[in-house]
Parts: C-alpha cells; sequence; structure tokens
C-alpha cells in the first residue's frame, strides 16, 4: 500500500541566538570550545538550525538575530550562553518573539578553581524573567556531547514546535458537533482567547455541494489513489446493495477526498472538523469514512463528528511526528484494559494489513448499512499513548496515558483493539477524567509521548490531569 504522504503539518526549524555579552568574562575560552560542540552537534539535527549572528550583546543585535529567524521561517527558538549574558536582554526578547522559547544551559568546566561560565546561573535569571512576564518556555540543562542532554533539547525543540503549530492557526468546522455530543462544542471566543486562534465555520450544504461539483477528470488521480490502496471489500457487494465491483463507491469516497483536500487549501486551515452524521449519509447515501482515513493515514489533521479539539490533537500529534492518530471512542473497560472502537476511520499503519485476518478491509456501517466504511483490527504489541485535549471549567485540559495494544478479547464491526496498561487503575482513572468533563473521544498514537505531550500542554497553558 502506498501513500500520497502529505507535509501537511512542517517539520520544525529551529533557531540558534548565542547570548553573550559586551565586556568578557569568566572563561572566554571556555565559552567558544563549548559554543563550537554546540554548532556541531545541531548540524546533527534531522531538522535545519538557523544561526542569525556569533554572538548577541545588545537590543540592536537581539532584534536583528529575530528578523533574521522570522525570514528564515524559524518555529523554535534556542537560546544558549556558554558563559553569563546581560539579563536585561529578556524583556525585550519576550516582547519582540510571541512564541514558546527553549533555554539551555551548559555545564562549568571541571577543572581549576575559578567558575568558568555561570551558564546555568545566567540562563536561570533569564528563565526566572521570562516565566515571571507570562512567556511559555522549556529549560535544558547539560553538556552537547551527552546523550542524556541531546534527548532532553530534542524533546524540548519538539514540544515548543508542537506548541506553537497550534497557536495563531485558523481551525475549520463545517456544520455542527453530531447530535447530543455536546462536549464537542467549540466556542469560537475561547478558541481565540486560550489559543490565539479563529475558528472558521461552514455549512454541511456547501461541503456537499463541494463533493458533487467535481468533474470525473477532477477526481480521476483521487479514484486512481484509493483504487491502488487494494484493500477489499468485505462484504458480498450486491447482497450489501452496493455496485458489483464498488466504483461507484470508491468514486464517492474520491469524491469526499477531493472535497477536503480543497476546504484545506483553499480556505488556509490549519486542521479541520466536519459533522458526518446524520448529514452525510442521509444526503449522499455515502459515509466519507474511506476519504477520511487516507486523509489520516497522510498526516491531515482532521476529526468526524464536529470534534474541532480533536482535530487540534491530531496537528498537534503530527507536529511532534508522532502520527497518525486514531480518534476512538471508549467502549468499555477492566482495571487493566479499555476497548478501543470507532467506526471505520483508522488511519493503515494501525491496522492489521489487508488480507490478514482481521485485517483493513472495505464495507457498509454497522448501523444504517451504508458505504463506505474501513474495518480492521488495530495491531497488538504496539507501544501507545492515549491523549486528549479540551475545554473545561474556562481553561484547557490535557491527558496522556502510556501502554499497549493488546490481542481484543472478541471481533467487533469497524475499527476494534485493546489498550493494556500497569500505569493506573483504569476505573479510577476514567472516573477522575469524569470529573474533569473530558470527553468521548480519545486520541492513540504510537509510542509513548506522555512527558512531551504533557509538556506541550504546559506551553499553551492547559492544566494536566
Amino acid at each position: 500500500m502506498e501513500l500520497q504522504q502529505s507535509a501537511f503539518v512542517p517539520d520544525p526549524t529551529a533557531g540558534l541566538l548565542i547570548l553573550g555579552r559586551k565586556r568578557p568574562g569568566f572563561d572566554p575560552e571556555w565559552g567558544a570550545a563549548v559554543t563550537r560542540r554546540i554548532r556541531a552537534y545541531l548540524e546533527e539535527l534531522p531538522w535545519p538550525v538557523h544561526v542569525p549572528a556569533e554572538s548577541i550583546t545588545d537590543d540592536r543585535e537581539l532584534r536583528a538575530a529575530l528578523d533574521s529567524c522570522r525570514a528564515a521561517g524559524v518555529t523554535t527558538l534556542i537560546l544558549v550562553q556558554p558563559t553569563i549574558s546581560d539579563g536585561r536582554l529578556a524583556p525585550m526578547l519576550s516582547r519582540l518573539w510571541n512564541k514558546p522559547l527553549v533555554l539551555w544551559a551548559t555545564t562549568e568546566k571541571q577543572t581549576g578553581p575559578m567558575i568558568s561560565a555561570n551558564s546555568l546561573v545566567g540562563t536561570h535569571v533569564m528563565a526566572a524573567t521570562l516565566r515571571q512576564l507570562g512567556h511559555p518556555l522549556e529549560f535544558v540543562y547539560g553538556d552537547p556531547d551527552e546523550g542524556e542532554t541531546r534527548a532532553r533539547l530534542e524533546q524540548a525543540i519538539v514540544a515548543a514546535h508542537a506548541a506553537d503549530a497550534v497557536t495563531g492557526r485558523l481551525y475549520g468546522l463545517v456544520g455542527y458537533h453530531a447530535p447530543g455530543f455536546v462536549d464537542f462544542h467549540a466556542d469560537p471566543v475561547f478558541l481565540s482567547d486560550t489559543l490565539d486562534s479563529q475558528l472558521h465555520h461552514m455549512s454541511t450544504p456547501e461541503l456537499i455541494a463541494l463533493t458533487e461539483g467535481f468533474s470525473e477528470e477532477e477526481i480521476a488521480g483521487d479514484l486512481q489513489a484509493l483504487r491502488a490502496l487494494d484493500i477489499p471489500w468485505g462484504e458480498n457487494l450486491p447482497e450489501a446493495g452496493l455496485s458489483r465491483d464498488g466504483t461507484a463507491e470508491l468514486t464517492m469516497q474520491a469524491r469526499y477526498y477531493r472535497a477536503f483536500r480543497t476546504l484545506f487549501t483553499r480556505e488556509g486551515l490549519d486542521a479541520l472538523a466536519f459533522r458526518c452524521w446524520p448529514d452525510l449519509p442521509t444526503v449522499t447515501g455515502h459515509w466519507p469514512y474511506l476519504a477520511l482515513a487516507k486523509l489520516l493515514s497522510e498526516g491531515y489533521p482532521i476529526a468526524m463528528e464536529g470534534d474541532v479539539d480533536g482535530a487540534i490533537c491530531t496537528r498537534i500529534a503530527e507536529s511532534l511526528g508522532v502520527g497518525p492518530v486514531y480518534l476512538t471512542d471508549w467502549l468499555e473497560h477492566t482495571r487493566n484494559t479499555a476497548t478501543i472502537w470507532h467506526t471505520g476511520a483508522a488511519p493503515f499503519q494501525l491496522c492489521l494489513p489487508a488480507g490478514s485476518p482481521g485485517g483493513l478491509r472495505l464495507g457498509v456501517q454497522f448501523n444504517n448499512r451504508k458505504p463506505t466504511v474501513v474495518e480492521a483490527t488495530i495491531r497488538a504489541g504496539l507501544a501507545v499513548t492515549l491523549f486528549r485535549l479540551w475545554r473545561y471549567d474556562g481553561t484547557y485540559h490535557m491527558t496522556a496515558l502510556e501502554g499497549d495494544t493488546v490481542e481484543p478479547k472478541r471481533d467487533l464491526m469497524a475499527t476494534n483493539g485493546l489498550f493494556a496498561t500497569d500505569r493506573v487503575d483504569l476505573y479510577e482513572w476514567f472516573e477522575e477524567m469524569v470529573q474533569v468533563g473530558m470527553p468521548h473521544h480519545l486520541c492513540v498514537v504510537e509510542g509513548h509521548h506522555g512527558d512531551t505531550l504533557q509538556r506541550v500542554a504546559r506551553l499553551i497553558g492547559a492544566e494536566v490531569v
């Protein structure tokens, strides 16, 4: 199966600000050596790193460096002071750069009686000032040649990048939340106040008209790409009321796929949620879930049932490089397992492969028997994280729970998996989450990323629960 890759959510572009002071102090040779090691390490990162100046010592140089970083498309600033810098730069930095910052303090020379750098003290001064000004930041301390320091710095970079990727954005909503799913209600004023972002509202008839307006030539490539996925039909097509070869069903999925892609590009959206039921299958006769699964598999931040915060969660995951996201219901649980189940739109990467028992297959929705959904079992043996961002009591909250996928105890229609964890008692954990209003969709991503997600939450002012 070949997926059309979407670089929709960009990787970080880092900027390195080397802070100094006009009056030399401490051990300049040590500071120069540390700087060389910092730059040598940063050249090994998988992301571009822009270094606007050899040293920044005053307001004028700071302004010029920040202008250079903006011109270079920097998303995440790393600040180092190999020897202590001028702490008076912190308030100006906060005014001129409103994104989260990564402050990195380096170690002292471990020989001789003289204090060689005072890097940690200077970075501490700057961090305390910035936090008292309300500026979000990540703090890292350690030698640039140590593996633990490098891991922490890279975690800080992606966390700051993800926090920036969900602030100052345009979030689309087609229609409204699904009937009764008030826990997904999107408040444009709240989005503006908390994430400095705008909710761009569109109607379901607009989406339907868009799907119907494409010519056969315009969707030909999308139809071919869907066929190339080579996902078999799990239903006897004629008995299910479908066309004998599935062409009509795949053609409608190509229309949905092209429509969603068009909304992203035409409206300039950073994430999108849409109301699927009851509107779309009622009017068009088709669910959009194969198209949705393909988009999620390609890294698009998109969510069903009008779940705007679910779409924002997907953007967070893609910004961290830990996607794709399976947006799941929490169907049932024991003390240490939870059934993760949803109706037909899991990303392909997390599913058993087509042709295997429980593998990817196309079918009709379990309730109204209309096409086209993706049925599959989530692969067992994956390290995974379940997480969610949501609005409660006037602020955002986030939870993240690490565990593994195991073999489900029974087969279920649609997409089905079993999450297991020994980190918490799930009865107690779930009751605690209910008390703080956690919505009924959670996001499943491969890998253990709880600490990083909690850092993202802190950077955007969300309360970790």
